[in-house]
């Protein structure tokens, strides 16, 4: 459970203190960690001490102690050196790798618990049984954000955010697949949407800078008891996907502001291949080319706007009006009426999430 990178790091410090070396070993008489030159010699007396009833002692001038996780043996430890002072140091070894062994398994517990709260996993009444004994505030205002890296199991990224949040008790930072860091946290009562949305900027900068590395951000809206996770967790899992469907040029995207895309996310596929049919008679936008395209993104983009669209598509006014017409003979939409406008907007984003859900399926 304790990385061996852990196990090394204490007993470096322990002789750096002391002068005593130590090593660290598991059941089998495999070395963990070590000080101790040559500390594989010792697997056969490791192994009898394992078989005996003794929790400590001495042997061929080392003092042995086991190290015991509820009653069951963990791991063995070796001082090196038989005099009293040895003796209290290997005492105080096997005490700290003990308090180590509670410390990791109570933050293990705790993974554990936020992975089955935010997947849904729990009944209510195990909720806040396990929430009490795990010494978790229920009734604490929380958000969950989603950070969606671009390579699986960045482990750097995964770092960055905990070197983040890990000082705040409250806060929890989880993942339950390959590309997700999942970060719990504790939301104060003055914090408002705003400062949601500047924590999500924070960790988008961090890890663009420290870990190097992409990231999209997604959170879900605030929840006051510990029951709503979950909610929460699945609010920010769909901003996470209407953003990448509607919103790519976004890297931080709230639930609460997901506009249309939201609507259009929810709805059944065969609705919308009867939208897309009723509006373009079998055709899709797929089949206009890229300047048709392109004239009607920027016409969007300018508010219908003739006059400003010609000008940043460098052609004469007439010209626009010409593809306009166009667009209208094969369509019987007028981009240059608010309802038509508002008709070929929506298709081309059902189209888009149509497109989207195609590829979830391969």
């Amino acid at each position: 459970m304790i990385s061996n990178q852990i196990l090394q790091s204490t007993i470096d410090g322990l002789k750096g203190i002391t002068r005593i070396d130590i090593c660290i070993l598991d059941t089998e008489g495999k070395v963990l960690a070590s000080t101790i030159d040559n500390a594989e010699q010792y697997e056969s007396a490791v192994l009898s001490f394992v078989s005996s009833p003794a929790d400590s002692q001495a042997i061929q001038g080392y003092q042995f102690f086991k190290v015991f996780d509820e009653h069951q043996l963990e791991y063995v430890i070796l001082a090196k050196g038989d005099s009293e002072d040895v003796f209290m140091i290997g005492k105080i070894a096997s005490f700290q790798i003990q308090n180590l062994l509670v410390a990791y398994k109570e933050r293990y517990d705790k993974d554990n618990f936020i992975k089955n709260l935010l997947l849904d996993n729990l009944l209510l009444v195990d909720i806040y049984n396990r929430a009490k004994k795990l010494h978790i505030d229920t009734d604490a205002r929380r958000v969950v954000y989603i950070i969606e890296t671009k390579n699986e199991k960045d482990a750097n990224a995964l770092e960055t955010v905990r070197s983040l949040f890990s000082g705040k008790t409250k806060d929890f930072i989880t993942a339950v697949d390959e590309k997700n860091i999942i970060l719990v946290k504790e939301v104060k009562q003055n914090e408002t949407y705003e400062d949601l949305n500047k924590t999500a900027k924070m960790i988008l900068d961090m890890l663009n800078t420290e870990a190097m590395t992409k990231v999209h951000v997604a959170y879900g809206t605030i929840i006051n008891e510990i029951k709503d996770v979950s909610r929460s967790y699945k609010e920010a899992k769909m901003a996470l996907d209407v953003g990448k469907i509607f919103y790519s040029g976004r890297n931080v995207v709230a639930y609460n502001n997901l506009g249309i895309g939201r609507l259009i996310y929810q709805l059944p596929m065969p609705l919308c291949k009867m939208f897309i049919k009723e509006i373009f008679e079998g055709k899709s936008p797929d089949d206009f080319d890229d300047e048709t395209l392109s004239t009607i993104n920027k016409f969007f983009e300018n508010s219908l706007n003739v006059s400003e669209t010609s000008r940043q598509l460098y052609i004469h006014r007439n010209t626009l009006v010409y593809r306009l017409d166009k667009l209208q003979k094969s369509t019987n939409l007028d981009l240059r009426i608010f309802e038509d406008a508002i008709t070929f907007k929506i298709a081309l984003m059902v189209v888009k999430y149509m497109k989207y859900m195609e590829q979830l399926d391969y």
